[in-house]
C-alpha cells in the first residue's frame, strides 16, 4: 500500500519560521556527484549535516565521503544494502573502525535529517563520533574494531577529494539532499542544525551563522547554474553530471510527492526501474508493463493538479503506446496489467495513432473521449482532480479533452470521470502503467526532472509546471495539503 504522510514528511503545521527553498536530486543512473579537495587542516574535529529524501533503497549508498582511493577513505555518511547507516574509516584496504546503526532508514517519503558528528579528542570512546537522526543520537550500535583512538588523525580535512553522492567504487546516492554543512573543527549537537516544533516534529533552523572553517562547506542549492555554490563563501565544489533541472523545491519544509518505489508489483513483472528522484518509472524490458503509484494520497478535499511528459517510440502499435496515466485508491491491486482494470483506478490511454482514440479505463470497462488530438513525442498531460466536487479532468499540451473546464465546479464541464462518494471517502494517489522501456511518462509533480519552458506555478506560487494551472489547484505537497487537503 502506499505511503500516507509518515512522521516526520516536512508538514506546514507549527513551523520554526525558516524554510528551505531548494535541494539537489542526484540520480545514480548519470552517475551524479560533487566534490572538492580541502587543505590540510584540523583531523580530529568535524561534523557533517544534511537533511535528505532517499528514492533508492536496498543498494550501497555513499551520502559524504572522503579519500585518495578505495584502499584509504573516511565514510562519513554511507549507507549500506540493508539501508542501515555507516561511517566508516579504511587505511591500506583494512578497517580502522567501523559503527553501524541498528535502525534501518528506508522510507523514501520522508525526509531525514542526519548529522555525524567527530572529536578524537574526546576521552570517552563512544563520545568520538556520534550519529543524530531527526534530532535525536543513534545509541543502538554496531561496533567494528571500536571507536577511533584518542587523538586519532582522520582522513577528514586531508588533502584529499571530499565528495557528495559518490565514492571510488561508484556507490552513488539516489534521491535528494537539503541543506548540506561540512564544519570543520567542531563536534557540533544536531541543535545547532535544527530543533523541534510544537508537535514533536523536527525541523530546520538557519545556519548561516554558524562557524564552517577553513575547508567547512555550506551548500544551500539556489543556484541552479552553480549548485556546488558554498553558501558560506569557501571554494565551490564541483558538479560532476548535474544539470540545473536537478535543483527543486522538493524540501524538508515543503515535502512533495514521488512515485514510491515500495509499491508497484505487476502481474508481469516487479522489476521496474525507478529513475530521477523517482519521477520516472520504466519497465525493466521491452515487453512488460510497470505500473506504480505516488508516495502520499489526497482524500477528501482539495483540487489537485499534475503533469507528465510523453517519451513515445513513435510507433503505431497499441503496446508501444505510454498505456495509462491516472490514479488508484489505496485499495488498488498492483497484479492487475494496467490501470483502470478495476474498480480502485482509473487511467486514460491512447488507444489508437490511426483514428487519435483515447480512452478511460475504469472498472474493466473503457470509454471513448471525444475531442482529443494526437500524441507526440514530448508532449505534455494536464491532470486535474477536483475532490471538493468529485470531478477527474484530463487535457493534452494545455487543453483539456471535452471541452474540460477543471473551474467549473459541480457543473464538472467537461469531466472525463465523476467520482461517487465511496470513492471520495478513500486517499487517491497519482499512478501510471508504463508500457514498455522505450515508451514512458516522465512525471511532473512541481518538480520536473526534465527542462520546461514555461514555469508556471500554482496559485500558492508552488511548483514548476509546463502548462498554466487552473485557478483554484494545487500542486501536492506538504504546505498545500496542510491548508486545503
Amino acid at each position: 500500500m502506499p505511503l500516507i504522510l509518515p512522521g516526520n514528511v516536512g508538514s506546514a503545521t507549527a513551523a520554526t519560521g525558516f524554510d528551505v527553498a531548494n535541494s539537489c536530486r542526484f540520480n545514480p543512473g548519470d552517475s551524479a556527484y560533487m566534490h572538492k579537495t580541502p587543505d590540510a587542516g584540523d583531523r580530529q574535529k568535524a561534523t557533517f549535516s544534511c537533511w535528505i529524501k532517499r528514492s533508492l533503497i536496498a543498494s550501497a549508498q555513499t551520502v559524504f565521503w572522503a579519500g585518495s582511493d578505495n584502499s584509504n577513505y573516511q565514510a562519513v555518511v554511507r549507507f549500506l544494502s540493508n539501508d542501515k547507516i555507516v561511517v566508516a574509516e579504511i587505511n591500506s584496504g583494512s578497517t580502522t573502525w567501523e559503527i553501524f546503526t541498528d535502525r534501518v532508514f528506508k522510507d523514501i517519503s520522508a525526509w531525514y535529517h542526519i548529522v555525524v558528528a567527530m572529536d578524537t579528542t574526546q576521552a570517552t570512546a563512544a563520545n568520538r563520533v556520534k550519529i543524530y537522526v531527526n534530532g535525536v543520537q543513534e545509541t543502538s550500535l554496531n561496533i567494528d574494531g571500536g571507536y577511533p583512538a584518542e587523538d586519532r588523525n582522520t582522513l577528514i580535512n586531508t588533502a584529499v577529494p571530499h565528495q557528495i553522492g559518490h565514492d571510488y567504487v561508484a556507490q552513488y546516492y539516489g534521491g535528494y539532499i537539503a541543506e548540506a554543512c561540512f564544519l570543520e573543527g567542531s563536534q557540533n549537537a544536531p541543535t545547532d542544525f535544527g530543533e523541534f516544533d510544537d508537535n514533536g516534529i523536527w525541523k530546520p533552523i538557519d545556519v548561516s551563522g554558524l562557524t564552517f572553517g577553513t575547508n567547512g562547506f555550506y551548500l544551500d542549492f539556489e543556484a541552479s547554474g552553480n549548485l556546488g555554490n558554498d553558501a558560506n563563501g569557501g571554494t565551490d565544489l564541483t558538479e560532476v553530471n548535474l544539470a540545473a533541472t536537478d535543483q527543486t523545491t522538493d524540501t524538508c519544509t515543503n515535502n512533495f510527492i514521488t512515485l514510491n518505489p515500495l509499491v508497484g508489483v505487476t502481474s508481469q513483472t516487479d522489476n521496474q526501474v525507478y529513475s530521477e528522484g523517482n519521477t520516472i518509472i520504466i519497465p525493466n524490458s521491452t515487453d512488460n508493463y510497470g505500473t506504480g503509484s505516488s508516495t502520499i494520497g489526497v482524500k477528501g478535499s482539495g483540487k489537485w493538479y499534475w503533469e507528465a511528459q510523453i517519451v513515445w517510440n513513435g510507433t503505431s502499435n497499441n503496446a508501444n503506446f505510454p498505456r495509462t496515466i491516472g490514479f488508484c485508491t489505496e485499495n488498488y491491486r498492483f497484479n492487475y496489467s494496467y490501470l483502470g482494470q478495476d474498480e480502485e483506478s482509473w487511467g486514460i490511454i491512447f488507444a489508437d495513432a490511426s483514428t487519435d482514440i483515447w480512452r478511460l479505463e475504469h472498472g474493466g470497462s473503457s470509454d471513448d473521449i471525444s475531442g482529443a488530438t494526437t500524441m507526440a513525442n514530448g508532449g505534455t498531460m494536464n491532470l486535474a482532480l477536483d475532490l471538493d466536487n468529485g470531478k477527474f479532468y484530463v487535457g493534452y499540451n494545455g487543453t483539456f479533452f471535452t471541452s474540460g473546464d477543471p473551474t467549473s465546479g459541480a457543473t464538472g464541464t467537461g469531466a472525463i470521470a465523476t467520482l461517487s462518494a465511496t470513492d471520495l471517502s478513500k486517499f487517491l494517489f497519482p499512478a501510471v502503467t508504463n508500457a514498455t522501456n522505450s515508451t514512458y511518462y516522465k512525471f511532473n509533480f512541481g518538480n520536473p526532472a526534465y527542462a520546461i519552458s514555461s514555469g508556471n506555478q500554482d496559485g500558492d506560487g508552488f511548483g514548476n509546471f509546463e502548462y498554466a494551472v487552473p485557478s483554484g489547484y494545487f500542486s501536492i505537497n506538504t504546505k498545500n495539503l496542510a491548508e486545503y487537503g
